[in-house]
Parts: C-alpha cells; sequence; structure tokens
C-alpha cells in the first residue's frame, strides 16, 4: 500500500484536517456525560436552576461546535479521499495503456476492468472512513476509559478490562476476514469477464443456440459470489452482537457497582450516569470501529490488487532508451530471429532471416499459427525477439527512442477495430492535423472513398463503438486508410483485406504499390493472390521459413507453397502425365 500512498500527494493539508477536526469533535462529545453529572449532581439535587439552564447551553455549545467539526472533518475527507481515488484511477489508466503486449496477454480485461471501477471505489470509501474514524473512535473508546478514571478509579477498572477483550474479538475477525475479501474480488473478476464474453460474443452464442448453457454458467459464477459475500457477511455481522454481548455485560458489571458505591456514599448518581454515557460512547465507537475495519479491509485488498497492477512493468520501462529518434530509411532486416510468448511451450517464431529493402512489398503466408502475424509484431517493436536482432533502417529495434517506431510504421491489426465517433476523428487518431484533402487521398488509396461519400455527413459520419453500423470491409478499409494518414515508411498489413473481395483487394494493393516514396510494405494473407506480386514472398509453417523468393521462385521450389495456391487455385495445377 506504500505505492498508493504517492497518490496522496497535493491533499496532505486535507487528510491531516480531517481526522483532528474528528478528534476534536470526539473531545466535545466526551465533555458531554460531564456536564450531564453536574445537571444532576449540582443542579438537581440542589434545586439550582440557573445551574441547571447553564449547563444545558453548554451542551448547546458543544452540541454546535460539535456540529461544526464533523461538517468540516467530513468536506476535508470527502476531498481528499475523491482527490486520491481521481488521481489513482488517472495513473492507473495511464499505466494500463502504456503496458506491453506482453504484459497484457497475461492480464485479462475483466481483471484490468474490475481495478479501475470496483477496487479504486472501494479504495476511495476506505480511505474517507479511515480519515474520519481510524483516530476518532480509538480516541473515544480510550478517552471514556481515561475520564473515567477522572471519576471513580475503581469503575474504570471494568473499563480496562473490557477494552482488550472487545479489541481482540475485533482484530481476530478482521485477520480472517481479509484474504475473504481477496477472494470476493477474484469471483467478481470472473463475473466480469463472463458478462464481457457473453456481450461480445452474443451473435456466436444465438447462432449455436447456447444461451441457456451461458445463464447456466452465469448462474453458477453468480451464486459462487453470492455463497462467499453470505459466508463473509456473517463472519462480519458475528462481530456487532459479539461486542454487544461483551458490552452488555461490562455495562452490567458497571451499574453494579455504581450501585453499591452510590449506596457507601462513595459515588454520586450523576457519576454514575457519567460513567454509563461513557460506556454508551464506547460501545457506539466499538460498533463504529468494527464496521470501519471491515471497509478498510476491503479496501486494502482491493488496494492491493490495484497496486499490482500497477507494479506490471510498463512499455517505457521495459523499452530502454535509445538514441535514435528517426528512420534513415524503410529497410527491414530479420537476422536469425526466435520468440517464444511467456509461458509458451514452444517457440513461435525460429531462426528466421529476412531482409526488406526500401520500397519493397514483402508477402508473409503460411498455415494458421505459423507466425505470421507475430513476425510483424516484432517490427514495431510490440514484443522483443528472444533470440537475434531486428534492424529497422540499419539500427536495431532496441536503439529507437520510445514512440520513434511506431511513429513512422503504420500498423493495420488484424482485427479492425474503430472507435465511437466520426469517420474523422477515426483516421486523425495517428495524426490528429490531417487536412480533410490527405484523409480523402487515404480514403482513395484505401478504396474506402466510396464508402465515405456514401455516408450521411461523409467525414463527419457518425461511427458506433467498435464499428457496429459497418460491414466487415468498410471496417478494414477505413484501418487502412487511417495507418495511411500517418504518411508512414513502413506499413504493416496483418491479413487486412481478408473482408474484402478479389476485385477490391487487388485495387488496393495496386494503389498501395503507386504511392510516391519509400514504402516498404509487408502482406499478411491467406490468400496466395494477395501476395502474388510481391517482390519476396516468406512461407511459414510452425514458425520456421519454409521458403523465402518470387511467386515464380516457391511455386517451383517450395512444397508448402504449392499446397497453399494449388489448394486455391486448382485449375492451375499441371496434370499428372503418365
Amino acid at each position: 500500500m506504500k505505492l498508493l500512498k504517492t497518490y496522496l500527494h497535493g491533499y496532505e493539508k486535507e487528510s491531516i484536517l480531517a481526522p483532528l477536526f474528528k478528534l476534536l469533535e470526539a473531545f466535545f462529545d466526551l465533555l458531554v456525560p460531564l456536564v450531564i453529572a453536574q445537571i444532576i449532581d449540582v443542579g438537581l439535587k440542589n434545586r439550582n436552576r440557573s445551574q441547571i439552564w447553564g449547563q444545558i447551553a453548554i451542551l448547546l455549545v458543544l452540541a454546535v461546535l460539535g456540529l461544526a467539526a464533523s461538517i468540516s472533518a467530513q468536506y476535508f475527507a470527502a476531498k481528499a479521499s475523491v482527490g486520491f481515488a481521481t488521481k489513482l484511477r488517472q495513473a492507473a489508466f495511464d499505466h494500463i495503456k502504456d503496458l506491453s503486449y506482453s504484459a497484457l496477454d497475461a492480464t485479462s480485461q475483466s481483471t484490468l476492468i474490475t481495478r479501475l471501477t470496483s477496487d479504486i471505489n472501494r479504495v476511495q470509501d476506505g480511505l474517507n472512513m479511515a480519515l474520519r474514524l481510524l483516530l476518532r473512535s480509538p480516541f473515544v473508546v480510550f478517552g471514556s476509559m481515561v475520564m473515567a478514571f477522572t471519576i471513580n478509579v475503581k469503575s474504570a477498572l471494568i473499563f480496562v478490562v473490557a477494552i482488550p477483550v472487545l479489541s481482540l474479538v475485533v482484530f481476530g475477525i478482521m485477520l480472517v476476514s481479509i484474504p475473504l475479501f481477496k477472494k470476493v474480488q477474484f469471483k467478481l473478476d470472473r463475473i466480469t469477464q463472463a458478462t464481457t464474453e457473453n456481450l461480445t460474443g452474443v451473435r456466436v452464442i444465438r447462432a449455436f443456440r447456447k444461451e441457456s448453457d451461458e445463464v447456466k454458467d452465469f448462474d453458477q459464477r453468480n451464486q459462487e459470489l453470492t455463497n462467499l459475500n453470505l459466508f463473509v457477511g456473517r463472519l462480519s455481522a458475528a462481530m456487532n452482537p459479539l461486542t454487544y454481548a461483551l458490552i452488555n455485560l461490562a455495562t452490567i458489571v458497571l451499574i453494579y457497582q455504581g450501585a453499591l458505591q452510590v449506596n457507601f456514599g462513595t459515588m454520586q448518581q450523576g457519576q454514575v450516569v457519567a460513567l454509563y454515557n461513557y460506556m454508551a460512547q464506547m460501545i457506539i465507537e466499538l460498533i463504529k470501529l468494527a464496521s470501519l475495519i471491515i471497509t478498510i479491509n476491503q479496501a486494502i485488498a482491493c488496494g492491493q490488487r490495484v497496486q499490482r497492477v500497477l507494479a506490471i512493468p510498463s512499455q517505457a520501462q521495459t523499452i530502454s532508451h535509445g538514441k535514435q529518434t528517426q528512420l534513415a530509411d524503410s529497410s527491414v532486416e530479420f537476422d536469425q530471429v526466435s520468440f517464444t510468448y511467456e509461458h509458451a511451450g514452444a517457440p513461435s517464431l525460429s531462426d528466421v532471416s529476412l531482409t526488406a529493402r526500401p520500397g519493397q512489398t514483402i508477402g508473409i503466408i503460411g498455415g494458421t499459427g505459423s507466425g505470421k502475424s507475430t513476425l510483424i509484431n516484432l517490427i514495431p517493436r510490440f514484443y522483443d525477439v528472444s533470440q537475434g536482432t531486428v534492424k529497422v533502417g540499419g539500427y536495431s529495434v532496441k536503439d529507437y527512442a520510445p514512440g520513434a517506431l511506431v511513429k513512422a510504421i503504420g500498423v493495420v491489426p488484424q482485427k479492425a477495430q474503430l472507435f465511437a465517433g466520426s469517420i474523422r476523428d477515426n483516421l486523425q487518431l495517428g495524426n490528429p492535423a490531417a487536412t480533410d484533402d490527405e484523409l480523402w487521398s487515404a480514403l482513395s488509396t484505401a478504396q474506402a472513398k466510396d464508402v465515405v461519400e456514401a455516408k450521411p455527413g461523409q467525414l463527419d459520419f457518425k461511427i458506433e463503438q467498435g464499428g457496429r453500423n459497418l460491414s466487415g470491409g468498410q471496417k478494414q478499409r477505413l484501418t487502412i486508410a487511417r495507418a495511411l494518414v500517418t504518411h508512414p515508411q513502413i506499413l504493416l498489413l496483418d491479413d487486412s483485406a481478408s473482408a474484402l473481395d478479389f476485385a477490391t483487394d487487388a485495387h488496393l494493393r495496386q494503389a498501395i504499390h503507386n504511392l510516391n516514396g519509400q514504402l516498404t510494405t509487408f502482406i499478411v494473407s491467406q490468400r496466395a493472390a494477395s501476395i502474388m506480386q510481391a517482390d519476396q514472398i516468406l512461407v511459414l509453417s510452425d514458425g520456421q521459413v519454409a521458403g523465402l523468393g518470387s511467386h515464380e521462385e516457391l511455386l517451383a521450389n517450395c512444397p508448402v507453397y504449392q499446397e497453399i495456391f494449388y489448394s486455391q487455385f486448382p485449375e492451375k495445377r499441371k496434370p499428372v502425365q503418365a
């Protein structure tokens, strides 16, 4: 939790004033039983009305001062806790956005969403309660004991015995509860994950008529969370009756002891009432403290979960701060590159070597899981190689300053992802300063100009979340245009034309080929037709190079490429001569 303390910076004053005002309020509360004792022992006993009204006036003053102190404490506690949660949530969001691909692969989306929402909200509530009550409740408990000693030492010994016993019960339940709260949040992660998968995959679920199975699975997970919450709730609920029982027992002993001393003339009736009031205050504060400890336990468990996310090394930490700030040219070289995903049983790429000169088009083809996407993700350094070297512009990718590679590389991912907003907003994602002429030029190259022209508002047409109001082919063309708007020196197309018809795909490749400059293009595709015209074609099989050369060379010498090509163009296969 030490890491999270840094987010209280700027709220030190509020973090000090909130408990101080609460202590001031508690001090006023501790004076009330003494005033009441004076009313009974002096005013009522002597029938002194002026004394009674004077003490009542003091009670009113104490009430007003206590209310003012309480409101002030609440204000400062709320300001500190809300400000802390805002900074923490922003820091967590920024950190998650800066995590490397490897870190994101190892952390589920549902877990990260829970950290940013439920966990941080619980931490905020815990901090608010702690600032207001963490010092106040113990102060009142021990203050009641001290004030009791000022009234009668023998009766005050009851407080001395009651407080440790009650503390043992409260803290014992607390120690058992902490790990259970962590399990509750873990179960909540599972429910969030199930909900996310059902919402994003609702069409698939309905297509296979799996609604009832998903409902049963959700009910099971929800019931597990409910059962655990009930167990933790019962455990926490046991704290109140236990403390009530112990306090009431102490109260009975106190009243009995006080009654005896009143009979003996060593105590006055008002003093007994004052001791009872102090015991009552202690009851209330211990119940508050028990509730506070439960809240703080939840906050600590959630804070530790948030802290674990913040402790994941960010991409900026894992990437060395190289000196190269821009590409010398658009050449790309793979020198005996191997790569293994974290916790994977086998390498995804093994001993891959390839050189792409500026302006060349490189086609990459192979079966599913052969490592095609992995290979091009090494170029912008989304992942670091396990062995070998990847060079861009003559320098290792590790020699570039953070952001320099991504700035010069246009990436079109395998899954077309658009964001809610206008088409213009989406196209300007990588180049906010792009003019409308540049946007239309990129759309024309991406074969998406007619798509945008047909939309109401054209560039101002609103795209729904995830591009739900666009077809698969339209989304792919817009993502290609978005990459072209950045004027990249290297363009990575990761199976980004799979939803396009053959004619549109051919026009797209021709338009990209006709672009001015030394644009080096990598095309990953399952279609042989999409990469036939490439300057070089890399054939991958189980992460290894099965062939490298032109279409004609591979068709003559590479069995893997032959199998792929003839499966798609069976009419091209030459008949076997008898």
